[in-house]
């Protein structure tokens, strides 16, 4: 059987300006999923401006430059994503089978998430715990479902399309301050149209998905980096961390430091993952990608 060999697979969250250089050509593949913010891309002598939803595919041999700085509107650095590394047999015949651009727009789906997720728990067990098989079904599984993803088309439905671009928009931007008006003028609706359908389409307001989206950022950076609760907080889109303190206990019925103290523990929630929408992992502005 051919082989799908999973090297690295992480989290990285900037909060600083931060570059990272493959001029020399990448080795192996690198899959990068754009989960929050902003970047740059160097590849091959095009630079690509990355968003939220975007997802990055590269081959060994391409060039590859990661630059994080900051935003011109408020001089806010921020970029979180999802990237793995890999190689093998299996992957080589995977990449023939069709052209990929080298960015794709692919959304924050529940389930490539939940893929990368898994993936990267695997890979945290360690030599000694980790399952390589079951690391690299999981790895062929993402990267089938990455070309189905790509190769969607619009959905016939035209609301049904317009809906789904609301909740992009919500979710490319729900860690930063933004309008309704700026997310209903994205799809070139009225602010009380806008509401109205998203309501209709996922039962919640757009406010309220982004607030959901903001504590699961927050959870994850309470589970996997090193970030002061201040500063999760301020990068999640919470105004202030009091008023972040009440929502979270007001939504899991315990205070942020109380989760990230039982967080610790082994095993202590197996299933807290589920109630997760996007993924994080680490904070630390070093971290390779």
């Amino acid at each position: 059987m051919l082989d799908a060999r999973l090297l690295i697979c992480d989290y990285s969250y900037h909060f600083q300006q931060f570059s990272n250089s493959h001029r020399g050509g990448l080795t192996t593949y690198l899959f990068r999923l754009q989960t929050e913010g902003a970047c740059e891309i160097y590849c091959n002598g095009t630079v690509h401006q990355v968003q939220g939803g975007d997802l990055l595919l590269l081959q060994p041999g391409d060039e590859y430059e990661l630059r994080v700085k900051d935003d011109a509107q408020d001089g806010r650095v921020s970029s979180g994503d999802y990237y793995l590394f890999c190689d093998g047999e299996w992957i080589d015949e995977w990449w023939g089978r069709m052209n990929r651009p080298v960015v794709s727009h692919v959304g924050l789906d529940d389930h490539l998430l939940g893929l990368w997720r898994q993936m990267l728990l695997e890979k945290r067990r360690g030599l000694e715990e980790e399952n390589s098989e079951l690391a690299g079904y999981l790895l062929r599984s993402l990267c089938l479902c990455l070309d189905r993803t790509i190769m969607e088309t619009k959905p016939a439905d035209r609301l049904a399309f317009t809906a789904l671009r609301l909740k992009r928009f919500v979710e490319e931007h729900a860690t930063v301050t933004f309008k309704l008006e700026e997310a209903a003028a994205s799809v070139g609706l009225s602010q009380s149209r806008a509401a109205k359908l998203f309501r209709e389409y996922y039962g919640k307001t757009m406010i309220q998905y982004a607030l959901d989206i903001r504590l699961n950022a927050a959870i994850e950076r309470m589970k996997y980096s090193t970030m002061t609760l201040e500063e999760i907080a301020e990068t999640c889109g919470f105004a202030s961390y009091s008023y972040f303190h009440r929502v979270f206990r007001a939504n899991y019925g315990m205070s942020p430091m109380k989760f990230r103290e039982t967080a610790a523990v082994p095993d202590t929630f197996p299933d807290w993952d589920d109630h997760l929408i996007t993924g994080r992992q680490s904070s630390d502005s070093t971290r390779p990608q």
